[in-house]
């Protein structure tokens, strides 16, 4: 095949990427630097984890935990793009990515990787032994995510798992122990995962059945928005389960009531035949995420 390097997206000619010098605007399309969301979707289990933990004085730990979730979501990204570079090719909207178009070698890739898991090892050094060991663990999902879409037709499902991990970390990284409220917010954040990114495999529906990728979108077809439903429901419960261990008072769970509106307005809303749509109400995950976690907040504060 012949390499396009003489072709470059529109989003690396604008914005922040855009900005970047030439040379480097490559590897910016790699971490995704033009599309922030994946970042906060990665952060807010996390955070979420040390508000209903009570913050204890650990305020810090929203910093770190942050720039936690960019490097590990770019380097996600960035591996994510080494497995799947011969499946991009065939893919209209992912045809162009530096990997795919031959535009960046699949070596400096993995240099750049170890680079953010570096920043990813200063991170760990903020975390006490407990928080670290269970950061550390999520390595093997985190690896074998891009090979579920070949195996299964909910590789949104995995995805949940490796999204929603910063769930078990940010309870511990406060209170020095992995308890129930952590494992109910990875549960609840797990099934919020698999609802948002059905959202987002809609758009790629006709190319993914092209070249026999499966997906959550793919499999609901025309039940889609009740799936997502489903998945919101479910995820609004556990979330009411993990407020319910730390205060056990019907009060507290009307924290959650602005995250419910917001998800219900995004399964009403839902069409499985229009991807323009479905993206934006994925990316308006971002407001629930911030929804649950000024409830999470409030409850954590006012518990301790």
């Amino acid at each position: 095949m012949t390499a396009t390097t003489d072709i470059v997206p529109d989003s690396e000619r604008r914005g922040f990427i855009g900005a970047l010098p030439p040379r480097l605007r490559p590897y910016g399309s790699l971490m995704r630097l033009d599309r922030p969301i994946g970042t906060w979707l990665l952060y807010w289990p996390c955070a979420w984890s040390v508000a209903l933990a009570g913050v204890a004085g650990r305020w810090d730990l929203f910093l770190w935990l942050f720039v936690g979730a960019f490097a590990m979501r770019s380097a996600g990204c960035v591996y994510n793009d080494i497995v799947d570079r011969d499946l991009d090719r065939q893919v209209e909207r992912t045809r162009l990515r530096p990997l795919a178009s031959q535009r960046v070698s699949v070596r400096s890739a993995w240099i750049l990787i170890g680079l953010l898991c570096v920043v990813g090892l200063l991170v760990l050094t903020q975390l006490n032994g407990t928080a670290a060991v269970i950061s550390l663990v999520s390595i093997a999902p985190v690896a074998a995510y891009p090979f579920m879409k070949r195996i299964t037709w909910w590789p949104q499902a995995w995805l949940g798992l490796v999204f929603s991990w910063g769930a078990l970390v940010g309870w511990p990284a406060v209170r020095g122990s992995l308890d129930w409220p952590a494992l109910l917010l990875w549960l609840g954040s797990i099934s919020w995962v698999v609802g948002y990114d059905t959202l987002y495999a809609i758009q790629d529906m006709e190319d993914d059945a092209l070249v026999g990728v499966k997906s959550s979108a793919r499999r609901l077809g025309d039940k889609a928005s009740l799936g997502i439903g489903i998945c919101y429901i479910i995820a609004l419960l556990s979330w009411g389960a993990a407020i319910w261990t730390v205060r056990a008072d019907w009060l507290a769970l009307v924290a959650l009531l602005p995250a419910a509106l917001h998800l219900a307005n995004q399964v009403l809303r839902a069409d499985p035949k229009d991807g323009e749509l479905a993206l934006r109400l994925f990316r308006s995950n971002r407001t629930t995420g911030f929804f649950v976690f000024l409830g999470m907040l409030v409850v954590g504060l006012s518990s301790r």
